[in-house]
């Protein structure tokens, strides 16, 4: 029997471990969807050891190794713990320097942060128990991984046939810093500036772009958007350049994790049979969140990090005409302070029938999605997106803006034709226009039950994802031999 093959999954989170966001969410679920789709990969994750996994998994992890990393003139302690969880071995880099800290990122020296984990990684192979045959890691945070693989260890015999794959999740986050950064801070000696240099700075989103042996994004449509100005935010260039190993995979969801007939915090458990039964679940969210008991209105919900990108926008600015439908609008996210206080003000100026949640909740999340009617996703840009798909697992009807994953997500109503709501303009009036077509459709009772049922049948699970990644792996292993 041959053997298994090692893919190493190099991120900066990962769930149920630390969660800001979809990254996570997609580090927690591909790789157990490969090892089902392919019995003869081995996947594996290696992420930093925040005080967060101490606090909450520290008794579940087992101390395997350390290690001293050199990063230009530091000599670092980086040690390395071990859990394995439905067949995935997790890794975690212990420093406590640089992650005994309350948040993931946002600290001044975030690059060295990440630096040293990507550094740290390939160090530990010897500690993991295996050198992979493919690395695969993932945005900005990870990018030095391959970076520092190609650069300065691929000259090792035992690594030069490692084959390297980079996912942009978000291009707008590239990790960019002084040229100085690469000779003080990495310990890449000035020689190879040109690898990481654009517009004069270093860009590890750029280096790893030019490295890997593979790129990939997470939908087809956000793959082609950012060979494009519009969209790729200063690296349009370096896209098309390398275009030949740009591959687009749409990501899929946790079907375990969001599924309306399990989840203990719903109220009602329902399927696509039995989709009268969210009627529970919508009394008890307005009780719950203080608005109108009415069992019949339309809820239209987003569930966002209030951020520009996302088209809040949008909604601010229709925001009292859409408030003349006869709909009750929630919604739950943080983000821009100035986005936080405008929903505050809706709140307060809609008593009753506005409900803004300026918090993160997992649990409350799923109960709004559970118990709501329409789901607003007017993104400017959103590179895949997983709310559309999550909402659709629970029957909730998704408007969406033409864009990334979105567009290759979602099809417009047209009439029963498509799976949701979908203007392609990013202007807030032909927002507006389609959300009211949404809440007729609604109000027409037979046609919002058939699109209702339609949306929860689609398989939006991981298994085509993980099938492409695989055949993506085959293709460079095959390249090595």
């Amino acid at each position: 029997m041959a053997a298994k093959k090692n893919i190493l999954f190099v991120a900066s989170e990962c769930q149920p471990y630390a969660v800001t966001g979809g990254l996570a969410e997609v580090i927690g679920s591909l790789p157990k969807a490969i090892m089902a789709e392919r019995k003869s990969y081995k996947v594996s994750v290696v992420m930093p050891l925040y005080s967060r996994i101490i606090r909450n998994y520290g008794q579940k992890l087992e101390f395997i190794g350390q290690k001293t990393i050199t990063l230009a003139w530091r000599n670092l302690y980086a040690g390395v713990f071990k859990t394995t969880v439905d067949g995935v071995d997790y890794f975690f880099i212990d420093n406590k320097y640089y992650f005994d800290r309350e948040g993931l990122y946002g600290y001044f020296d975030d690059g060295e942060r990440f630096c040293f984990f990507s550094k740290a990684v390939i160090e530990c192979f010897p500690i993991f128990g295996f050198v992979p045959d493919v690395v695969h890691a993932h945005d900005w945070h990870a990018a030095a991984t391959n970076i520092f693989l190609d650069i300065l260890y691929k000259k090792n015999a035992q690594y030069m046939d490692i084959k390297t794959v980079f996912t942009i999740h978000n291009i707008e986050y590239q990790g960019i810093y002084e040229q100085n950064f690469l000779e003080y801070v990495m310990g890449i000696d000035r020689q190879y500036a040109e690898i990481l240099d654009y517009n004069g700075l270093v860009n590890l989103m750029k280096g790893a772009i030019v490295c890997s042996d593979l790129v990939t994004t997470v939908s087809p449509r956000y793959a082609r958007e950012i060979t494009t100005a519009q969209y790729a935010h200063g690296l349009e260039h370096i896209i098309r350049l390398n275009n030949q190993k740009l591959v687009g995979i749409i990501n899929g969801i946790n079907n375990e994790l969001y599924n309306p007939v399990t989840n203990e915090v719903l109220p009602s458990n329902f399927d696509s049979e039995t989709l009268s039964k969210k009627k529970v679940n919508k009394l008890a969210l307005q009780r719950g969140l203080n608005l109108e008991l009415d069992e019949n209105v339309c809820i239209i919900s987003m569930i966002t990090r209030l951020a520009g990108h996302k088209g809040i926008d949008l909604v601010i600015d229709k925001f009292d005409e859409l408030m003349r439908e006869n709909v009750q609008f929630v919604v739950l996210g943080t983000g821009e302070s100035f986005y936080e206080n405008k929903f505050r003000e809706f709140a307060r100026r809609y008593p009753k029938r506005v409900a803004s949640m300026i918090t993160f909740n997992g649990d409350l999340s799923k109960q709004i999605y559970g118990a709501t009617d329409l789901f607003l996703m007017p993104s400017k840009t959103e590179p895949c997106g997983l709310s559309q798909m999550i909402s659709s697992r629970y029957g909730t009807v998704p408007i969406v803006r033409a864009t990334g994953g979105l567009f290759d997500t979602i099809k417009d109503y047209n009439n029963g034709d498509g799976n949701g709501f979908v203007f392609k303009e990013y202007d807030s009036q032909k927002m507006l226009e389609k959300i009211k077509e949404a809440v007729n459709v609604y109000y027409s009772k037979d046609d919002y039950l058939l699109l209702s049922k339609k949306i929860m049948g689609i398989d939006f699970s991981w298994n085509a994802s993980a099938n492409l990644y695989i055949k993506q792996y085959a293709k460079l292993l095959k390249k090595s031999k």
